[in-house]
C-alpha cells in the first residue's frame, strides 16, 4: 500500500439528475463525505466539480459510472461518460486533474441501507444518499488501485 505521501488525494462524484453526491480521500485511506452540488447545467456543473476539487486540493476526480446489472453501458453510463468528456475539456491539455472512472453499480442501494441502519430516513434526504454513494465510489476505487 502507498504511503500518505505518494497517495494523491481524491475526490468522488455520484453523478444524479438533481444532484452531485461528493466524497474526498483522506490520510491512511480514510473517505469522507464532502457535501453535493445541486445540478443546473451542464457546462455550471463541470465548473463546480473543479472548483470543488481544487478548494479540497484533490489531484484526481473518480466518477462512477452507472452500468446496467448485466454489465452494459446503458443511457445513465451513457450520459456520466458526457460529463466526463465535458470535465477532460473544461480542464483542458492542463490536465491539473487526473480523470478516473468506476464501476458504481449498487452504491445508492447500498448507500441507503447504511442510512436507514444509522437511522436517516433515505426518502427524506436524498443528498445523503449521494453522498454515501460517492463515498462508495470512492471506497471501491482506492481497494481497486491496491497491490
Amino acid at each position: 500500500m502507498k504511503s500518505d505521501a505518494e497517495q494523491p488525494k481524491l475526490m468522488a462524484l455520484d453523478l444524479g439528475e438533481r444532484r452531485i453526491g461528493l466524497a474526498v480521500s483522506g490520510p491512511d485511506g480514510l473517505v469522507l463525505p464532502a457535501g453535493h452540488i445541486v445540478r443546473t447545467k451542464l457546462a455550471q456543473d463541470v465548473q463546480q466539480v473543479i472548483a470543488s476539487a481544487r478548494e479540497r486540493q484533490a489531484q484526481g476526480i473518480v466518477v462512477g459510472i452507472p452500468y446496467t446489472l448485466d454489465g452494459e453501458t446503458g443511457a445513465s453510463a451513457k450520459l456520466a461518460r458526457g460529463f466526463i468528456r465535458a470535465l477532460r475539456r473544461a480542464i483542458g491539455a492542463a490536465g491539473s486533474l487526473a480523470i478516473h472512472e468506476m464501476d458504481e453499480r449498487y452504491t445508492s442501494v447500498e448507500a441507503e441501507g447504511l442510512l436507514r441502519e444509522s437511522g436517516v430516513q433515505p426518502s427524506r434526504d436524498r443528498a445523503s444518499v449521494d453522498e454515501v454513494a460517492a463515498v462508495l465510489i470512492l471506497q471501491r476505487f482506492l481497494v481497486s488501485q491496491e497491490g
